[in-house]
């Protein structure tokens, strides 16, 4: 969650040319930059975690078997996304929607003030990050026992 948090928060400093969001079209290319480089880096950053080279987009995949590449394949051996895995990401992204969107409502509130889009967003992953959601293996098995 760091390195995603901290790669998201940079392009901030990366993408000077979009940024007023009171633009509908700047809010859209920012939308379309995050939403095109967030399987790269999430794929990127979990290629890291187990110590595997990083694995580049291909741009013959579509959007979730393309992720399914960049975190399965290997250089020595490619990945083959199955249709029924792709089409089961495909639905999963699809179900999580509103409760991703509900989650990211500090980053909302943090762009409310006119701030960064990447920066927002960068604040909405961070609210993501800890037990509660999931992190640090999941809050049940910290929860205190007199509950």
């Amino acid at each position: 969650m760091a390195m995603l948090c901290g790669v998201v928060g940079s392009l901030s400093a990366f993408y000077h040319d979009s940024v007023d969001i009171h633009d509908y079209r700047h809010r859209e290319i920012s939308a379309h930059r995050l939403i095109a480089k967030l399987p790269t880096i999430a794929a990127a950053a979990y290629k890291h975690n187990v110590g595997e080279p990083i694995m580049y987009p291909r741009n013959d995949l579509r959007y979730c078997a393309n992720f399914m590449h960049m975190m399965f394949a290997t250089p020595c051996e490619d990945y083959k996304p199955g249709r029924i895995a792709e089409k089961a990401l495909n639905c999963c992204s699809s179900c999580t929607r509103p409760r991703a969107e509900r989650q990211h409502l500090h980053g909302a509130l943090a762009g409310s003030s006119g701030a960064n889009p990447f920066a927002c967003i960068a604040a909405g992953i961070a609210s993501l990050w800890g037990r509660p959601m999931g992190g640090e293996r999941g809050g049940a098995r910290h929860a205190p026992a007199d509950r």
